[in-house]
């Protein structure tokens, strides 16, 4: 990685303004998943042990931006945090109106802000309102970048310095995730972007070989580029879950009521294409586990290559386990991006567990891609076999499809 981090810049007496990932699941005021707050704590003590105080930022769901709304409310976050630190964290009702806790804050001190998304402003989008013109809606769309800015700016005004260790966000140009480095002389990344990025860079441009990608999901439009940006770099490719009907669709099986996205068949075909003349491994189930209906109590029979009519393939079949296990098996470096089936009911979920266990004994490089892999992971009680497990599955797809992302592109290089 090619970004300056933590490392590089003098901390002691630095008022460090850091944008975290801690968008976690929260029931009656309890975390009931704190993986997020502790991929970010050896860069929160870090800058404490060196001097520095911090002001924490993150986001919590998807509220309105109209203001407070208890549900999204980071409270109970920086009441947990407090416990894992052993020390204070001041918390700001309204992250726009924290001036004087900011300028409180002492060395080893602590301030979380409340939810940026309670303002539109941090994710700075506006839709075209039906029937509105062009003129207008570009008006409204430089308005609202105005806005951005100016809350970016107030953001950029509690510190001395900026640092992004919030990769699960970092493919958003919000105002507290990259529009903020406008503002502030020093961007730097923490240790969780450091590594994330460290990972899947390796991964994309010095893969250790054989390269296995594995990719499953509901659906195709939902990993186009990544398709085809991997059969540039992998030795073997393997498709699974929902997606991978509408490849065997696009070879003439027949596929029942499972799910097919008929709109990118010419994509699958063409993908499949390209794998042969890449002399790419591209590996689809070769059995499914059917299912009657989309229910846990459904009848099921695993069936070949083929989907009866009026049946719905919801998970991989054991010859296909067995078929991706011993691909898994022989590579030494492995990324893994979706599930092979609806894992979370128990009669589709032996598919995804498999892969799982074949990957957790590979021995190679393993690198989970965040989203529904990393809950199968967790689920399987395998996390600690894995090398890495991302914790942002819409920006690890994006960077894995090639893409910049702007909360790194704005961070200072080495």
């Amino acid at each position: 990685m090619n970004k300056k981090t933590l490392r590089d810049v003098p901390l002691a007496d630095q008022r460090v303004v850091m944008r975290v990932d801690f968008n976690v699941p929260i029931k009656n005021g309890v975390i009931t998943d704190d993986t997020r707050v502790q991929a970010a704590l050896p860069s929160i003590r870090y800058v404490l042990e060196q001097g520095g105080s911090l002001v924490l930022m993150s986001h919590l769901g998807r509220p309105a931006g109209k203001g407070y709304e208890a549900e999204f409310s980071l409270k109970p976050v920086a009441t947990h945090l407090e416990k894992l630190l052993g020390r204070p964290v001041a918390f700001a009702p309204d992250c726009l109106a924290a001036d004087a806790a900011a300028a409180a804050l002492r060395p080893g001190g602590v301030l979380m802000l409340e939810n940026t998304r309670f303002y539109k402003e941090e994710e700075g989008s506006v839709k075209k309102k039906e029937g509105e013109s062009d003129e207008a809606y570009q008006a409204r769309k430089a308005e609202m970048k105005k806005k951005q800015e100016a809350m970016a700016k107030k953001l950029a005004s509690y510190g001395h310095l900026f640092c992004n260790d919030a990769f699960g966000a970092a493919h958003r140009a919000h105002a507290s995730t990259a529009v903020i480095a406008k503002f502030l002389p020093i961007r730097v990344a923490g240790f969780l972007m450091e590594k994330e990025l460290d990972y899947l860079s390796r991964a994309l441009e010095k893969p250790d070989r054989p390269f296995v990608a594995i990719l499953g999901g509901a659906k195709v439009s939902d990993k186009l580029g990544v398709v085809r940006n991997l059969l540039t770099k992998v030795d073997a490719l393997l498709i699974g879950g929902g997606m991978a009907y509408t490849f065997l669709a696009a070879q003439g099986h027949s596929i029942g009521k499972s799910l097919c996205e008929t709109d990118q068949l010419d994509y699958a075909r063409a993908m499949l294409e390209e794998a042969r003349k890449r002399k790419v491994r591209l590996l689809l189930p070769v059995d499914n586990v059917a299912a009657d209906r989309f229910d846990a109590n459904a009848a099921t029979q695993v069936v070949g290559m083929d989907i009866p009519d009026g049946w719905m393939a919801l998970d991989i079949g054991p010859r296909t386990v067995e078929l991706f296990g011993n691909e898994i098996r022989q590579a030494k470096m492995v990324v893994w991006n979706g599930p092979m089936g609806c894992f979370e009911m128990a009669p589709f979920a032996a598919g995804t567990f498999g892969v799982c266990r074949a990957v957790a004994e590979s021995g190679a490089v393993s690198i989970i891609g965040g989203g529904d892999s990393v809950s199968a992971v967790n689920q399987s009680g395998l996390a600690d076999k894995m090398s890495h497990i991302s914790t942002g599955g819409g920006a690890s797809l994006e960077f894995l499809e090639g893409k910049t992302l702007p909360g790194v592109a704005v961070l200072d290089d080495k």
